[in-house]
């Protein structure tokens, strides 16, 4: 049975736009309070105008700044860390610090979290941190995303155990219009989704929207726990 999220706190680390967004939005639909966190506070509290969206500031790359922000909220019900750092290039290309950032703020952000605050979760809370499909199917240029992926999904199975019975899941996403291929110019970007929509069995580019059903349905299923969920279009299939 799906379990409710009225009137529980739901914490939601990552920015005001693309999949952090929709996630907010999904979750204040299901009738959650929701805190939503990131380095960037004034940004954040442009993005929402709703008296059941509180901000606050936290740098998963610090866990003093994680320490604190768990002070300062005290008992959360649920925990959704959406946050990553860009981390594109040939290995070749790829610097030490683009690396380590990415890795700090996939893997070792959400379990600094787990630190600080599964100690103040109830029994029946739970974590949804993010992977990605290169995880699945590595692409020539994507070598540190798709190993900061890999052990995101280790992560979560470790962290599902260690827990419990507080759940833990990831999200896997594939390619998702989100404004993160914008930097590509709007021609390289209409063919790399004019080419994965006609190859992948979906026949479509993902949405925020299709992540952010697959994050209420991770936090609302109570016998879902340590599972890393494609929503990719079954991108790596082909």
């Amino acid at each position: 049975m799906s379990e409710s999220l009225k009137g529980r706190k739901v914490l939601v680390v990552g920015r005001g736009s693309g999949i952090a967004r929709a996630v907010v939005l999904a979750v204040r639909a299901a009738g959650a309070e929701v805190v939503v966190a990131g380095r960037d506070e004034e940004k954040l509290k442009g993005a929402y105008d709703d008296p059941g969206v509180s901000v606050e500031t936290v740098d998963l790359t610090d866990e003093a700044s994680v320490a604190a922000l768990a002070a300062r909220l005290g008992q959360v019900d649920h925990i959704v860390s959406t946050a990553s750092a860009r981390a594109r290039g040939l290995v070749g290309d790829l610097a030490h610090g683009t690396i380590a950032l990415s890795f700090e703020t996939k893997v070792i952000g959400p379990i600094l979290l787990a630190k600080h605050l599964a100690p103040k979760m109830p029994a029946d809370g739970s974590m949804v941190i993010f992977s990605g499909a290169t995880a699945r199917k590595p692409s020539i240029g994507m070598l540190a995303v798709a190993a900061t992926n890999g052990a995101v999904d280790s992560l979560t199975k470790a962290l599902a155990v260690e827990l419990a019975p507080i759940r833990v899941n990831a999200v896997s996403p594939g390619t998702i219009d989100t404004g993160a291929y914008d930097a590509l110019g709007d021609e390289k970007k209409a063919a790399l989704f004019a080419q994965r929509s006609a190859s992948n069995p979906a026949r479509r580019i993902g949405t925020s929207e299709d992540i952010a059903d697959a994050v209420l349905f991770a936090l609302t299923n109570g016998f879902v726990t340590g599972v890393s969920m494609g929503v990719d279009g079954g991108e790596p299939l082909v």
